[in-house]
Order: C-alpha cells, then sequence, then structure tokens
C-alpha cells in the first residue's frame, strides 16, 4: 500500500528490505528566493510510494505538485530554488545528502520521470531514435548499431507503429499522443524502480488520454515499478491510481484511497475539485469552479491558506493552520489511508 506516513508493511519486490518504501518524502520544504521575497513553494510534504504502486498528487497550478517531483529528481535550479529541510529517501538513502555524480546515477537507471510537454522536452534536431538510444549509450555503454536496435524495441513497446521505419524521424514528424509515447520509452529504457509522471495526458485529446494512461498502466504491471502521477484532473486518476494526495499551497491537504475520495472528500478543496468535473447530468448548466485564485506564495494567508476561497471558513481558519489528521467514522473507528488538514473535517466527512 502507498502510505502518508513512514512505515510500510507491503514487502517491495524489487526492494531487498521489505520494511522500506521505494521513496519516502520526510516533511519537504521547498523555497525560491526573487527580489520580491521568498516564495514558499512546498511546506512539509509526506509521503511516500511502494514498488508496483501509484499515488496520485494532485492540485492546481502552483500547488507545489511538479516542484516536488524536481527535488526529488534533483533538476530544481539551485539558486533561486533552495531546500531549506526534509529528506528524500530513495530505498532508506537520503538523495539529498548524495553527490551531484551519485543522484546522475539513479537519475534514468533508478528514477525517472516523463515531463508534461513532449515536443520541448524532446530535442528537435536529433532523430528520435538518436535520442531514445542515449539513454543506453552512456548509462549501459553500448554502441550506436547496438542502441539503434534498441531504441527500435522501445518504440515497439509502446506501441508506436512501423517502429523500425520511424526510428529516424524527428520530434515534429509525430502527433502529440505518439511524442508522449516517446517519451515513455525513454523514461522505462533502463526499466527504473520508479517512475513520475507530470501531467503526462496535458493538450491531449480524450482518446488519446485514455491510450496513454492505459499504457503507463501496462507498463507498470509488466515492470513492477512505483508511479507518482502528478495531475490536475480527477477524471485522469480513476482507474490507474492506488491513492490520491491533495495539495494546495506547497501542503498536502487531503489523502485517502482513490475510489474513497470519489465517494466522500474530507476537505472542501478536495470537494470543489470533484464538484468542477463536467458531468452528462448536468447538461446544460453551467460549470462549478472555485471561486477566486490560489494564493501567492510570497504572501501566504495566516490560517489556512484555503480559508480565502473556502465556503465554509470560521475565524479559527483564519489563524490556525490546520495540521493533516487521520479522519474516523461516526463511532470513531478510524479509516485506513485517510487523513485531512481541515478543521471542519467532520462536517465535510458526514455532512
Amino acid at each position: 500500500m502507498i502510505t502518508m506516513d513512514n512505515t510500510s508493511t507491503v514487502p517491495s519486490p524489487r526492494d531487498g528490505n521489505p520494511q522500506t518504501p521505494l521513496l519516502e518524502v520526510r516533511d519537504l520544504h521547498v523555497e525560491f528566493h526573487t527580489r520580491d521575497g521568498v516564495a514558499k513553494a512546498v511546506n512539509g510534504v509526506n509521503y511516500s510510494v511502494s514498488a508496483g504502486e501509484t499515488l496520485a498528487v494532485l492540485g492546481e497550478s502552483g500547488s507545489g505538485k511538479s516542484v516536488t517531483a524536481q527535488a526529488i529528481m534533483g533538476i530544481l535550479d539551485m539558486p533561486p530554488g533552495r531546500i531549506p529541510q526534509g529528506e528524500i529517501l530513495f530505498r532508506g538513502q537520503d538523495m539529498l545528502k548524495m553527490s551531484f555524480e551519485e543522484r546522475r546515477k539513479l537519475r534514468g537507471r533508478k528514477i525517472a520521470m516523463i515531463f508534461q510537454d513532449a515536443l520541448s522536452s524532446l530535442n528537435p534536431v536529433l532523430t528520435v531514435g538518436y535520442q531514445l538510444g542515449e539513454m543506453f549509450r552512456v548509462h549501459q555503454g553500448l554502441s550506436k548499431k547496438e542502441a539503434r536496435l534498441k531504441a527500435i524495441e522501445l518504440m515497439d513497446k509502446v506501441k508506436i507503429p512501423a517502429a523500425k521505419e520511424r526510428v529516424d524521424d524527428y520530434p515534429h514528424h509525430f502527433s502529440g499522443g505518439m511524442r508522449q509515447r516517446i517519451m515513455i520509452a525513454m523514461a522505462i529504457a533502463l526499466e527504473p524502480d520508479l517512475i513520475i509522471a507530470d501531467e503526462p495526458t496535458t493538450a491531449l485529446d480524450v482518446t488519446v488520454q485514455a491510450q496513454v494512461m492505459d499504457l503507463l498502466a501496462e507498463l507498470q504491471r509488466e515492470l513492477n515499478m512505483g508511479l507518482i502521477l502528478i495531475t490536475h484532473d480527477l477524471g485522469v486518476v480513476a482507474d490507474v491510481a492506488d491513492k490520491i494526495a491533495v495539495m494546495y499551497a506547497g501542503r498536502i491537504v487531503e489523502t485517502a484511497p482513490v475510489h474513497e475520495i470519489y465517494k466522500r472528500p474530507a476537505h472542501p478543496y478536495t470537494r470543489g475539485l470533484l464538484d468542477s468535473i463536467p458531468r452528462l447530468d448536468q447538461k446544460g448548466q453551467d460549470l462549478f469552479a472555485i471561486k477566486g485564485l490560489p494564493p501567492n506564495l510570497l504572501r501566504l494567508p495566516t490560517g489556512c491558506s484555503f480559508n480565502p476561497r473556502c465556503t465554509v471558513a470560521q475565524d479559527i481558519c483564519r489563524t490556525d493552520v490546520p495540521l493533516l489528521q487521520v479522519v474516523s467514522e461516526q463511532d470513531g473507528s478510524e479509516l485506513p489511508g485517510r487523513a485531512s488538514a481541515c478543521h471542519f473535517w467532520k462536517e465535510q466527512l458526514h455532512g
């Protein structure tokens, strides 16, 4: 299972120590020093994921989802970025204490990332075969000919038609969906233990979105990878995620097993995201939208960061920061894997 604390009881088939999750993020803080002040992009994030499991991280733009992923990958621009505190443990080793060379060896081989804009992520002046083969040339020392054959195998694996004929094509020769498949092929090239997919279906139509998500799920099962799926679209993750973490203003505000969060959200922000999903039974009606805008990270509101946009906020919400706490049924029995950072989670969950 995926846990939001620092323990796991599920053995990881690709991990020699069954007590150690594949990845643990502990009390992670990320800030950016600008001319106008310090922007606190991530404020004490905790989550973990084991092999073969999918954690979906949800939230609007600016909530800290991608910054957390970049910190895990070690690709933050520092400066202006800075990690003042926290731990990022991969197989029990803190990557923040590793040297640049040690982290570089992990990238691609053990942890890989799929970026949201395939066209800008791929080099326009190099063929896709060359770019796919680079993983094998750099990390495994294969010859150009051997790497090219590996590239064709990868393109076949991600179901790109006529891979042998298209291996020497350039990125602009492919459709958006096919380019995203190439990005997925690059990520799985060395069969990493963990993949971080940052908005992998952005700008794709609904049919192609479903194909890309099905492909990711199929490859994950085949390779037994851990998967962190970053998105703002609750509709995308319903059939692929095991558990969801909802982020707002750099904090996790709710966690739950994927289907539980759809049935009974325990935070007004999560409820707002769910209500924003278009529904067939609301044809002709205005779409719901959460009022206002995400907060300025340079000047976060006092108390709960969501309080200026929250329809149920009270005085305590404007003064006290709510902690992420385990939620329970009305009889007091704890709900496994569920937590909410809302002073009035009981009203949200049981109202």
